[in-house]
């Protein structure tokens, strides 16, 4: 089992860039695809970036592709989503979450969950 800690929301103006995190428990780790989703007010979950176990693939969605990048440097058991040119249609709850199907992007790929950081993107 994993547990999963994100951190790195805030506000930003429209343009800006944030640097999400994902800290997660356990020594498998480093076994699990790790993908982040988020839900914007009044929409359902949507995925957003997902990376292999190994870090060596990564898969996006179409709308953040070009501005947002995933990562996973193994030793320190955390997972980064950095994000660039920040829209306000990019303002949602971030969550990252862990599983074992390749570069999944359906949720339910997803047993584990962390409790979501906010992201705020303002005009």
């Amino acid at each position: 089992q994993v547990q999963l800690v994100e951190a790195g929301g805030g506000l930003v103006q429209a343009g800006g860039s944030l640097r999400l995190s994902c800290a997660a428990s356990g020594r498998t780790f480093s076994r699990y695809v790790m993908g982040w989703f988020r839900r914007a007010p009044g929409k359902e979950r949507e995925f957003v970036a997902a990376i292999s176990a190994s870090g060596g693939s990564t898969g996006y969605a179409d709308f953040v592709k070009g501005r947002v990048t995933i990562s996973r440097p193994n030793a320190n058991n955390t997972v980064f989503l950095q994000m660039n040119v920040l829209k306000r249609e990019d303002t949602a709850v971030y969550y990252c979450a862990a599983g074992s199907n390749f570069l999944a992007t359906r949720a339910i790929a997803y047993p584990y969950w962390g409790q979501g950081t906010q992201v705020t993107v303002s005009s």
